[in-house]
């Protein structure tokens, strides 16, 4: 099995508030707190908001040697096992405001209120919404269709689990599991929607199509705002360094911009942001060990449990934000995965047990990995993981394939397969 890999940015800008160059910040200006804030007050007027956990695993943090360990659970997000609704409700809700006429700054309980009234529904006329999903973006995307009374169409990667399609279809969404890997079904979503005149409503970004995907990176901000705010009240300072999943890296981006913006604003030093993806599907790691600037795909099959990180090409939009703001970017196989569920399901003594699916673990499973194993010592040290670190990790789902989590948290299983591709 190979081990994991880390390789640190050459090109990295974002490491203190002085590093910020005027280029950076303009890039990072959409996730800003003062962004993060009015997309926050979006999300409160939902029905079932609630920020979702943030526990302090203070006895791992212990036994790792490390100052704090911080973990948000978004296993709680709106009842969907996972975080994506975040960015596709605020991008569906920005769409409607501008089919509506209204300014970016109202979108909120004046455009739930606007879309009750039929003057409302007629101007905004036939819409559906179209996406490609490994399953939790799609979830999302098909919640938020149900909830503002839109059609949803979601295509999947062959190897999808049958019960993340179940799932988006229970939501009144129509699915389909193609024969594509991820990013073909994404190509042949785009492909649909125009052919239909439907909306491409995509996380991830290429070269005329950025607003949209900027749009659901925005929404995935109130995750990083209800982070901040519950470190402060838990120890009074933010994290040192963020461990964050990057599929097609739009999640990484958008959170990785939120703090480096208010590092930037608030004359401190920013976290160091590492991005973790499975080595079969890894092109941000890749990419920034080319070190050139460029993005750089993996073809083929993308063989993983990590579903939601299945991705073979990294968004141009994230990209820009990566390329110059991560720390260091690692590759890992599906069993740092697979330890990471098992940790947060079976906790030291006095920390919480938490359901953490295959792509929400595999932060954890890296840090257990940095902190004790005895090849990681360099590694460690350069990454500063001793007694004064503040290390946030993000659980950005449960156990959205049960039958998965059962297997590897119960049986001790490490199901490589399940993804499936072939060439």
């Amino acid at each position: 099995m190979r081990s994991v890999e880390l390789v640190f940015n050459a090109r990295r800008a974002v490491q203190a508030s002085h590093s910020l160059g005027p280029d950076v910040l303009a890039a990072l200006a959409p996730f800003s707190p003062v962004r993060a804030r009015l997309v926050r007050r979006f999300h409160a007027a939902l029905p079932a908001y609630a920020p979702t956990p943030l526990h302090s695993l203070d006895a791992l943090a212990a036994r790792l040697g490390l100052g704090r360990v911080f973990v948000k659970d978004e296993s709680r997000r709106f009842g969907l096992k996972a975080f994506k609704a975040l960015g596709a409700s605020w991008a569906v809700a920005r769409l409607l405001a501008r089919r509506l006429g209204l300014p970016s700054d109202s979108v909120g309980p004046a455009l739930l209120s606007a879309l009750r009234t039929p003057e409302a529904r007629k101007r905004v006329g036939e819409m559906t919404l179209v996406t490609a999903t490994d399953g939790n973006h799609g979830r999302g995307l098909a919640w938020a269709a149900r909830l503002f009374g839109l059609p949803a169409v979601v295509f999947m990667p062959r190897g999808s689990a049958e019960a993340r399609a179940e799932a988006v279809r229970a939501l009144g969404a129509r699915c389909e599991i193609t024969d594509l890997s991820y990013d073909d079904a994404v190509r042949h979503a785009a492909a649909y929607a125009r052919a239909t005149g439907g909306v491409l409503t995509q996380d991830t970004a290429w070269a005329g199509y950025e607003e949209i995907p900027r749009w659901i990176m925005q929404g995935y901000t109130s995750l990083a705002l209800e982070s901040l705010e519950q470190m402060r009240a838990l120890g009074g300072r933010g994290p040192t360094h963020i461990f964050l999943q990057a599929g097609v890296g739009s999640f990484a981006a958008a959170v990785l911009g939120f703090f480096a913006t208010e590092a930037a604003e608030a004359g401190h030093a920013a976290p160091l942001v590492v991005s973790v993806e499975p080595h079969n599907a890894d092109c941000v790691f890749r990419s920034v060990r080319a070190g050139d600037g460029r993005a750089r795909p993996v073809r083929g099959a993308l063989r993983t449990m990590m579903a939601g990180l299945a991705c073979g090409e990294v968004s141009t939009l994230a990209w820009k934000i990566l390329r110059e703001g991560l720390f260091a970017a690692a590759a890992c196989p599906d069993g740092v995965a697979a330890h990471g569920m098992r940790l947060l399901a079976a906790p030291l003594p006095g920390d919480p047990a938490l359901v953490s699916g295959e792509s929400g673990a595999v932060g954890a499973g890296l840090l257990d990995y940095l902190a004790n194993a005895p090849e990681a010592v360099v590694l460690r040290d350069a990454l500063g993981l001793n007694g004064h670190a503040v290390v946030l990790l993000v659980s950005t789902e449960g156990d959205t394939a049960p039958e998965i989590h059962r297997q590897v948290v119960r049986e001790g299983v490490c199901p490589f397969a399940f993804r499936g591709q072939t060439t």
